[in-house]
């Protein structure tokens, strides 16, 4: 009797043991899902309220920064802080011997964001990637057909022609079949619209008949998940506690204070009601730098302010109502007038910056000429000139459009040409030029380090209802565009290039004017700031002391 009680009394004791290991286990894996982030607010002023936060449909850095790159995750990311490009929720990839398969090795056990609307009940896998693609590939989508949006950069880079087939091989590898070889799909990857969307999710919206939520109330796997979005005043997010790369949330909370007026941005981050602030103005940078509480980060930006014309409006179908525009701006006195510090902005010779490979320094600038301009007026049948509506972005980022396109104004009324300068909301604004409603528009524009991003973006026949905002389609210029995309040799890739700038110089569906140095002031208090080469603030990895 004695011995069976001391072995029940053993038994009891081994089997309360294992009890106790399971249950500290599974509070070691619990802890490295979960992870306790500092209690610490990042505050960041913005220059605009997003007209949304599903990144397939925009354009913009308003929503890029707001969506994009704090919510979501894209298979392939950009190294932050440079345009190279490393692994994101894919591990690794494989890209078969001809150059049409790519097959994408996914990373396990990363969460999608739990909110007040979502509980999600499985991990990222194979099939996220494949609702995020086939919504933009496949008209016939079911969720496209529910919520039929545009899907604009994808539509771009010529994306839905160019894959053939997406398929989930198991749950956690994917493979994209190409029908040609696409030498920036990788890249292409990398950039917003190719965010990775909850399939899960999606399926609940589409049951409840409310698949436009996706673009109000967003899930993603990112390093933020929304909380709340005020327009024109506030959105607010909480850190994720789940992130799969947890050091990169540095924060509990970070808010964005919608505030369109630069000079007043500056203000609160004076003030420190923001830490990090959006677009100074250039006459705003000298105080910043003898501000003792704050920092004033830069770098050479990989962008270019531009003058797009409408060639769907007459008159500027005509080639020589174009150049007689182009040479009637200065922009030399833009420059001097736009930027205190000369060296802040120089004059845009093409499309791309001069660090950019396949830059034709060689070409020749079309140099502010009023004489020559009034000839080709005369000679284009306008001797009288016109009126036009110039479009100007209510925004300000790197200098404001107001003051370009009142210099253009008036440098256009010295050749006969009136131009009524014409601004909207940024939503408003945005749809209506899409739409080709103005005769011209002052456009900022950043593109990566792959040409294919501007001349593809902004020229090609595809982007005509996107990011061409010239309506512009030249079919010698759009076919070196396509072999540029499926030539990987990076020497051929540079000719065909280079005559594309030619045909691009002879034509002039826009004017390029400069290219500016990118500032971002921050206060000294946060850390681990990257400035982002790229069309986006970003705040992965961005703490407070």
């Amino acid at each position: 009797m004695k011995s069976n009680y001391l072995y029940n009394l053993s038994t009891t004791f081994r089997y309360r043991q294992t009890l106790y290991m399971v249950f500290v286990l599974a509070l070691l894996l619990i802890s490295r899902a979960y992870a306790d982030l500092p209690d610490k607010t990042l505050n960041y002023c913005s220059e605009g309220s997003p007209v949304g936060f599903d990144p397939s449909q925009f354009i913009t850095s308003v929503e890029y920064t707001a969506s994009a790159f704090t919510i979501y995750n894209r298979l392939i990311q950009f190294k932050r802080g440079t345009t190279n490009i490393e692994p994101g929720l894919a591990l690794r990839w494989d890209i078969s011997p001809d150059g049409l398969t790519y097959t994408f090795y996914l990373r396990r056990g990363v969460k999608f964001h739990a909110t007040s609307f979502f509980n999600p009940t499985r991990d990222f896998n194979a099939d996220d990637v494949l609702f995020t693609f086939e919504r933009m590939r496949d008209p016939e989508h079911p969720f496209r057909k529910a919520y039929p949006v545009s899907f604009s950069y994808f539509l771009n880079l010529g994306l839905d022609k160019e894959i053939q087939k997406i398929e989930a091989i198991d749950s956690y590898t994917v493979r994209f079949t190409l029908k040609s070889v696409n030498a920036p799909f990788l890249t292409n990857l990398s950039l917003a619209f190719a965010s990775i969307l909850s399939a899960e999710y999606a399926d609940q919206l589409l049951k409840a008949g409310k698949a436009e939520d996706i673009n109000w109330k967003p899930i993603g796997t990112g390093p933020f998940i929304f909380h709340s979005y005020n327009k024109d005043a506030t959105i607010r997010f909480i850190g994720n506690p789940y992130y799969w790369r947890i050091s990169d949330v540095q924060v509990s909370q970070l808010n964005f204070k919608i505030t369109p007026d630069s000079a007043v941005r500056v203000i609160k981050l004076k003030e420190n009601e923001c830490q990090i602030t959006s677009y100074p103005r250039p006459e705003d940078l000298a105080s910043i730098k003898n501000d003792m509480n704050l920092r004033l980060l830069s770098q050479p930006g990989l962008n270019l302010g531009f003058l797009a014309y409408n060639v769907l409006h007459k008159p500027f179908d005509n080639i020589l109502v174009r150049r007689a525009l182009d040479m009637g701006i200065n922009k030399k006195a833009i420059i001097n007038a736009a930027f205190q510090n000369q060296g802040d902005a120089h004059i845009a010779n093409t499309m791309i910056p001069p660090a950019l490979w396949s830059y034709r320094e060689q070409l020749e600038e079309n140099s502010y000429n009023l004489k020559e301009a009034k000839k080709l007026l005369t000679r284009a049948g306008y001797p009288n000139g016109f009126r036009l509506s110039l479009w100007a972005s209510p925004l300000q980022k790197y200098y404001s459009s107001k003051l370009v396109a009142e210099i253009i104004q008036s440098d256009w009324k010295k050749i006969g040409v009136e131009a009524d300068i014409v601004s909207h909301e940024w939503g408003e604004f945005v749809k209506r030029a899409r739409a080709g409603e103005h005769d011209a528009v002052l456009v900022l524009w950043t593109g990566n380090s792959d040409l294919d991003d501007w001349f593809g973006a902004l020229l090609s026949c595809d982007a005509r209802n996107a990011a061409n905002l010239s309506k512009w389609c030249n079919q010698p210029f759009d076919d070196l565009i396509i072999k540029a995309r499926k030539t990987i040799d990076p020497i051929q890739r540079e000719i065909f290039y280079k005559e594309a700038q030619q045909i691009f110089k002879r034509e002039l569906p826009l004017t390029p004017i400069l290219h500016a140095t990118i500032y971002q002031p921050i206060n000294k208090k946060v850390t681990n700031f990257k400035v982002n080469p790229l069309n986006a603030t970003l705040f992965t990895g961005v703490g407070l002391e």
